[in-house]
């Protein structure tokens, strides 16, 4: 039977109750510091709803497993990421866990923490050769892009029909989410137009409105979150465009509500409270030498009306 969502957050609280009572603790793997509790530095990469919701898993989860944490936040600046990771490592905290601005910038984090003898693990993008890493927690973003060019297959069973895209900021993130869904789309639909919404509600608004003014036959509309496929969503009811399905990515909770009524066709699930807890507890295990595996994946699924009482919690605010 489905664990329920409330449910979900109870069991990683009594996990974390549970290392409490025992009295467990995680000791650093520095040996000049072998009494002493892990440290991990955690760099966001920007202060949106996504990244608070991360950190806030990332903390919980270290705190659950008697473990420390010291953040920094690089406001979605490259150079201001790497003044973190050189922070960090003046903090000589036992691990960075590190949530890139773009994968672009990942080159000098990993050199700069290899240069100190810094273990980095990353979140959500790895770099062509992981090597020079601890490890990373990703989700399947292309597997994410398909799963949602599935539910518009079989919709379309068939028949011709035109899609449109509503793409995020044209990070490696973004385009590895949009190629996903375009590459995986039957030959019967065509992609007629692509938009950037720049993860930001307004924007997105805008491009659906360009899209449906430019193509009035859009049938399917693939929105890369979903707090841009609510304003997609009101550019193409303005339109008079009522009957395009959008389908969308994160399964927050007014996202699973746009699904039963309506205002979404289907999401996919990208857990960020399953993300972050992931990051840290793959670091912990890895340094600890219990884990061989360098990358750790979140599970994506896709979510409709039908099963939308059952999707993964995607960020807990209740915390």
């Amino acid at each position: 039977m489905p664990i329920s969502r409330s449910s979900r957050r109870l069991l990683t609280t009594a996990v974390g109750l549970g290392l409490l009572a025992n009295g467990c603790t995680l000791a650093s793997n520095d040996s000049t510091h072998s009494t002493s509790p892990v440290v991990l530095g955690f760099i966001n990469g920007g202060t949106t709803s996504f990244h608070r919701c991360l950190q806030t898993a990332v903390t919980e989860t270290t705190a659950n497993n008697l473990a420390k944490v010291l953040t920094a936040d690089s406001h979605g600046s490259k150079s201001a990421e790497l003044r973190n990771v050189r922070y960090m490592i003046a903090r000589k905290v036992d691990a960075i866990v590190l949530l890139s601005v773009d994968a672009s910038a990942l080159d000098a984090d990993i050199a700069a923490a290899r240069k100190a003898k810094t273990p980095i693990s990353l979140i959500a993008v790895t770099p062509s050769d992981d090597s020079e890493i601890l490890g990373a927690a990703i989700s399947d973003l292309p597997g994410m892009g398909k799963l949602d060019a599935q539910w518009v297959d079989d919709d379309a069973a068939g028949k011709p029909a035109e899609a449109a895209v509503v793409s995020g900021d044209g990070s490696t993130s973004s385009n590895l989410m949009v190629g996903g869904f375009t590459k995986n789309l039957a030959d019967n639909v065509r992609v007629v137009g692509d938009e950037r919404g720049m993860f930001d509600r307004a924007t997105a608004k805008a491009a659906a409105a360009r899209l449906i003014k430019a193509h009035p036959d859009i049938r399917y509309a693939f929105v890369a979150n979903e707090d841009m496929a609510f304003g997609a969503r009101e550019a193409f009811d303005a339109a008079g465009a009522h009957s395009v399905k959008i389908v969308t990515v994160n399964g927050t909770d007014q996202g699973l509500a746009a699904l039963k009524d309506g205002k979404f066709a289907a999401t996919v699930s990208n857990s960020v409270r399953d993300l972050g807890a992931l990051a840290v507890t793959h670091t912990l295990s890895l340094l600890r030498k219990e884990e061989k595996d360098k990358i750790a994946r979140i599970d994506a699924r896709l979510v409709t009306k039908a099963n939308a009482d059952t999707a993964p919690l995607y960020c807990d605010t209740n915390g």
